[in-house]
C-alpha cells in the first residue's frame, strides 16, 4: 500500500518482533497506537530516539496509547540493540533516579516488505547490498485502524517525542470532543482549544457553557473561538 497516508487503513500485517509474533490490528485493538520506524539498529540517531520513546512510554500508557517500532534488523539484533538503548537512556536519566526499559516491541522486517506496505521507506537511504532503508516515519493509528497523524523525518534528523505528546494529546483532545474542537498554533494541554467552524455559537454554548472568546478579527467574521476544554 504505496502512499499509506492520514485516513487509510494500516495494513493488517503479522510479522515477528522482540514479544513475539505480532498482527497489527491485534495490537492495536480497540485503543491508539504509534508505529515508528527507525533506519538500523546500532546507529547513532535512532539509538537516541529509541531510548527518547523508551522514556516517554510511561507518558503515552497514561494516555492508553501503545508503543510499535520496526525496522529492517532481525529480532536477535533487535534484543542485542537493546541492551544498548537502555544503558544509553539510563545515563541520561540518571539525575531523575529512574531507568530505561524498552518495554514495548520491535518489529523485524528484513525483507523490507512491511516497511513499502507501511510507506516507511527512505528513498535515499540504502544499506550496504544497496536495498531500500527505513525512514524515520511515526504513524499514529486509531481504534479503527486508521491512520489519524503521520511524521516523516529523514535520516539526518531525530524525532522531537515532546511534540510526538503533544500531537497525540492534540488527537485525543479533538476526538474527546468529537471532533468540534481543534487545537491552536503552539497548543500545549490545559490551554484553549479552539471551536470547529461548523459549530454555530447557540451550538457551542451548548456544548461549553464554560463559555468561548471569540477574537476580535478585522473581518468580523467571528470564526475564531477559544474554549477551556
Amino acid at each position: 500500500m504505496p502512499g499509506l497516508t492520514i485516513g487509510d487503513t494500516v495494513p493488517n500485517l503479522e510479522l515477528d518482533s522482540t514479544h513475539g509474533k505480532i498482527r497489527i490490528h491485534d495490537y492495536v485493538g480497540d485503543g491508539y497506537a504509534i508505529i515508528f520506524s527507525h533506519p538500523a539498529d546500532f546507529t547513532p540517531v535512532c539509538t537516541t530516539e529509541m531510548a527518547a520513546m523508551a522514556g516517554y512510554a510511561k507518558e503515552f500508557e497514561k494516555r492508553g496509547v501503545k508503543l510499535l517500532g520496526i525496522s529492517c534488523d532481525d529480532v536477535e539484533s533487535h534484543r542485542q540493540w537493546t541492551k544498548d538503548v537502555e544503558a544509553y537512556g539510563g545515563k541520561q536519566q540518571q539525575q531523575q533516579h529512574t531507568t530505561t526499559k524498552v518495554t514495548f516491541p520491535i518489529l523485524a522486517d528484513p525483507a523490507r516488505d512491511a516497511i513499502r506496505q507501511l510507506n516507511m521507506v527512505d528513498p535515499d537511504e540504502k544499506d550496504a547490498a544497496g536495498r531500500s532503508m527505513p525512514s524515520r516515519a511515526l504513524h499514529v493509528v486509531g481504534p479503527d485502524k486508521a491512520v489519524k497523524l503521520s511524521f516523516l523525518y529523514p535520516a539526518t534528523t531525530g524525532r522531537n517525542m515532546d511534540e510526538v505528546l503533544r500531537a497525540v494529546d492534540s488527537l485525543l483532545t479533538a476526538a474527546k470532543h468529537g471532533g468540534k474542537v481543534a487545537t491552536p498554533a503552539n497548543w500545549k494541554p490545559g490551554e484553549c482549544a479552539v471551536i470547529a467552524p461548523g459549530v454555530s455559537d447557540e451550538e457551542a454554548r451548548k456544548m461549553f457553557p464554560q463559555g468561548f472568546e471569540t477574537a476580535d478579527l478585522p473581518s468580523k467574521k467571528g470564526y475564531l473561538r477559544f474554549t477551556k476544554v
